[in-house]
């Protein structure tokens, strides 16, 4: 393990540690060194090192991370390499590693040491963490367990799953890193969908993007919804809106113990906000109620904890869901604002735990409802987050909007008629989720079913009133 030597070497490196701060140089295009990420790193008492955690550069490729076999077995410290995935193949595990353009041998007369020594190649026992790249677009966090030929592109390897702790190992990281909108993937999975973003250097996009906060990324729906059968054309159903969210990607590592994480913690938080309308006669839900999705969403952004980069993925999924007994007709819009925390959290001993949080409050904008009967409609989101590809949460959230009436009507023999009645509307949200087997990625102990989130429900007064005539 790295930590004996640390702390072999400590006082010795400290002094030149504090002089060398801030003055790593950055690697230029086509260096071939292998050298440690210019992120700032600092030593603990207990000889772990504490790594910054930041967004990698988006202009420019993040470098790959190169954990060597050492000779007892262990590891060495993960450096930045210039080494890069050439392709992967995820079903055989197949992998071709490419090294840059060596440099030109010195001439005569010239010193040796002017020019870099290139980056050795892989061997069995290193362990390789990489950006996405071409057949892993999730990135990659792999073992070399075989060396083969050398071909065009560079060298083949064969490669096993292998665990965040074994290039992390003893070293701890802690950080929350804003998910940039503009690299985020929409699909559209129904007409009437449109998307709009604000990103934290100003630059904005689509027909809401001037409107939205930095950072923010917007989608607009306007859908029908199925109507009641014999309802009037002008009580059509539909729900139209937008949700805005703010992502942040959380990651947290403790590895001081020296054998796999001493804590960990992997989720998803942010601010929601969205403003929907529902309005027209819901035709009856049979069964489970009617979910309807109308976007998903799917981000990789990539997490630089010192020299490794750490891909997070991030899946949504946008949905309208409808459940009404088809009977009542209304027409409703209604503000939603909050913020919500999703994740799963471990500790040594205790095991994984579920995170789950969100305070949202919801406003009337017009409330108007008639007949006898209920519906409830939401705008919520499916929620997956993971490592390298590999879901460890996953959550759904959905605020949503309840109206009921009770109406009653009477006549007499004198021929006079009456209805009475009275009809509610109330807010709420929902969130429900798991934690799922691939936490275990982190290098802790595996756990054999899915662990619930645990449903979280909230549910106040919006508006009420009454019927008489």
């Amino acid at each position: 393990m790295r930590t004996l030597a640390r702390r072999l070497l400590l006082p010795g490196l400290t002094s030149l540690a504090l002089a060398a701060t801030g003055c790593a140089s950055t690697t230029h295009a086509g260096a071939t060194t292998e050298t440690a990420a210019p992120t700032a790193i600092a030593s603990e008492a207990d000889g772990s090192r504490q790594l910054d955690v930041a967004a990698a550069p988006v202009n420019s490729p993040t470098p790959t991370a190169v954990a060597r076999a050492g000779t007892g077995g262990g590891k060495g410290a993960p450096k930045a390499s210039s080494l890069k995935v050439a392709s992967y193949d995820r079903t055989t595990g197949r992998a071709v590693i490419s090294r840059p353009p060596q440099p030109i041998k010195p001439s005569p007369g010239s010193s040796a040491s002017s020019s870099p020594a290139p980056d050795k190649p892989v061997a069995v026992g290193d362990v390789i963490a990489s950006a996405p790249a071409p057949g892993a677009p999730d990135g990659l966090l792999a073992k070399v367990t075989e060396v083969g030929a050398k071909t065009p592109l560079g060298t083949e390897v064969q490669t096993a799953s292998t665990t965040l702790s074994s290039v992390l190992d003893d070293d701890k990281a802690d950080g929350k890193i804003p998910v940039d909108p503009a690299a985020v993937t929409v699909e559209p999975l129904m007409k009437g969908v449109t998307l709009s973003w604000a990103k934290s250097q100003g630059v904005r996009f689509g027909p809401e993007g001037a409107k939205l906060p930095l950072g923010n990324l917007r989608l607009d729906v306007n859908a029908p919804v199925e109507t009641a059968p014999g309802a009037p054309v002008s009580a059509d159903a539909s729900v139209s809106g937008f949700v805005q969210l703010a992502p942040t990607v959380e990651f947290s590592y403790d590895g001081s113990g020296g054998s796999g994480p001493r804590s960990a913690f992997l989720g998803m938080s942010g601010d929601w906000s969205s403003q929907w309308r529902l309005k027209g006669h819901a035709a009856a839900s049979t069964g489970a109620p009617k979910r309807i999705p109308f976007a998903k969403l799917h981000g990789a952004p990539v997490l630089q904890v010192g020299p490794v980069p750490v891909v997070v993925t991030l899946d949504l999924t946008c949905y309208i869901q409808v459940e009404a007994d088809g009977r009542v007709t209304l027409d409703v819009r209604q503000d939603v604002k909050g913020d919500f925390r999703v994740g799963g959290s471990y500790a040594l001993g205790k095991g994984w735990n579920p995170v789950s949080a969100s305070h949202v409050r919801s406003t009337p904008v017009k409330a108007e409802v008639t007949a006898n009967g209920r519906v409830k409609g939401a705008l919520g989101a499916e929620a997956a987050v993971g490592l390298y590809g590999a879901v460890g949460v996953s959550a759904d959230f959905a605020p949503y909007l309840r109206g009921e009436a009770d109406v009653k009507a009477s006549a007499s023999t004198d021929g006079k008629a009456s209805v009475n009645g009275a009809w509610a509307l109330y807010g709420g949200f929902d969130l429900s989720g798991q934690l799922q087997l691939k936490l275990s990625l982190f290098g802790t102990p595996a756990f054999e079913r899915r662990i619930p989130l645990g449903a979280l429900n909230r549910e106040w007064p919006l508006t009420s009133g009454k019927i008489g005539r």
